[in-house]
């Protein structure tokens, strides 16, 4: 652990940068919930009628949407924590 936080010491952040950050996590999980939603009836559509390969490109498409909106994230919180330097 010492090792780590020698090569890569953590930064403080502000109560603010905290707060910014708590939102911008709490906006993504939304995000990505609406999304799941969405696919999730649009699996059960494609399910109804048999067509699994439809389930299937929905399934990496939904893997594909989390990903990019965790990114966006991870992003939009590397902003906030470089912004308190």
């Amino acid at each position: 652990m010492e090792r780590l936080n020698k090569s890569s010491p953590t930064a403080k952040l502000t109560d603010q940068q905290k707060k910014e950050i708590a939102e911008l996590e709490s906006k993504y999980k939304a995000k990505i919930a609406e999304r799941e939603l969405f696919v999730e009836g649009e699996r059960i559509k494609a399910i109804d009628k048999g067509d699994a390969e439809a389930v299937e490109q929905l399934e990496k498409q939904l893997v594909s949407d989390r990903k990019s909106l965790q990114g966006e994230l991870e992003e939009k919180k590397a902003e906030v924590r470089r912004r308190g330097k």
